[in-house]
């Protein structure tokens, strides 16, 4: 999607902003937008490293599980 905006559409979309918010307002807007999304990323990493976790602690959970199980069969 944004591949397709190419270096003009860009500078345009840029212009439309300088405009609407003025030459103040955009920094700001741009630091917001980058917490925003360092925040997102920051997230993301959280639920995909916790997915992974409990995805091994359900491993080691069923190897408990056949090991106890062998020990009463014996």
């Amino acid at each position: 999607m944004l591949s397709n905006i190419g270096i003009p559409g860009l500078i345009i979309v840029l212009v439309i902003a300088l405009i609407v918010f003025g030459p103040s307002k955009l920094p700001e807007i741009g630091r917001a937008f980058g917490r925003t999304l360092t925040e997102f990323k920051s997230a993301t990493n959280d639920l995909m490293s916790g997915d992974k976790k409990e995805k091994e602690e359900e491993k080691t959970g069923l190897a408990t599980v056949e090991k106890k199980q062998d020990k009463t069969a014996v």
